[in-house]
């Protein structure tokens, strides 16, 4: 069976090669050997998901790193053979793909571990500000770099944000409303940005409260009333330089966009030799 992720980068091979690489005419019919290299420093993530597809264009793996692992300049990430047409017709995708999702990992690794230096428990999230057409890779790169990706969609939890209270005109009503709605299988959080209105969804009985753009010194009146009695989660301009703090009031979840659309992406290389 094909997953996902092998149909998702097949539709990226037409994006570029369809519907033919011309200037790769040049070289058909030669047997080639690539090499995928790192010029960056950071955590390695999509490796594990291009197997099957490289199989399906008819390209063998010859030696791979696994997702996970810390890569430095020169570090060889992947070795494939095929021919040379075909190599080079995937190529880009392949260094898009590594590049992007090991800059997540990278980013989400930091964050990780700076917030743990200060809170164990403390799991950084990732959030739906994801890359259209990406959203499945870019999670999972998030899971390699030691995060939990959060909502894969807006089917997998109920979230109340702040429009809703807006249409509705409270954070009570919101809730008694969603519970009517609700399934017993799905978890109900709700998006507040203060500490009177974190109590009083307390009060009304959601499973978790999402602390918007709350400074530090708010969220540590939110976690001292109410840390044990539901998951409390702080979001909202969260990235390396300040998730310290955040961590440091002693929150169940950070969740971070930065991750996702602020990221560097690692830099990779192929090349390739006659075989």
């Amino acid at each position: 069976m094909i997953d996902f992720y092998t149909e998702k980068l097949l539709d990226f091979i037409k994006e570029d090669v369809y519907p033919e690489d011309i200037t790769s005419r040049i070289v058909k019919g030669i047997k080639a050997r690539g090499y995928i290299r790192s010029k960056d420093s950071g955590i390695l993530a999509g490796n594990g998901l291009l197997p099957k597809f490289l199989s399906i264009v008819g390209i063998r793996i010859i030696s791979k790193k696994d997702d996970g692992k810390e890569v430095r300049p020169g570090d060889e990430l992947l070795v494939i053979e095929g021919d040379a047409d075909d190599l080079l017709g995937v190529e880009r995708v392949i260094l898009n793909i590594l590049g992007k999702l090991s800059g997540i990992a990278t980013a989400t690794h930091l964050m990780v571990n700076k917030a743990r230096e200060v809170n164990s428990s403390v799991r950084i999230a990732g959030t739906r500000k994801t890359t259209p057409g990406l959203r499945l890779f870019e999670k999972y790169a998030i899971e390699v770099g030691g995060g939990d990706p959060h909502r894969f969609n807006l089917s997998d939890a109920i979230l109340i944000k702040d429009n809703h209270i807006a249409l509705i005109g409270s954070v009570t009503e919101s809730i008694k409303l969603a519970r009517k709605i609700a399934s017993f299988t799905k978890k109900l959080e709700i998006e507040v940005n203060s500490v009177e209105d974190a109590i009083l969804a307390y009060k009304a009985g959601v499973d978790a409260i999402l602390l918007d753009n709350m400074k530090p010194r708010e969220i540590e009146e939110v976690v001292k009333e109410l840390k044990g009695k539901l998951i409390i989660e702080a979001s909202g301009r969260i990235n390396p330089d300040n998730v310290v703090d955040y961590a440091r009031t002693g929150v169940d979840i950070i969740s971070s966009g930065y991750i996702t659309h602020s990221s560097r992406s690692l830099d990779f290389s192929m090349d390739i030799e006659r075989i």
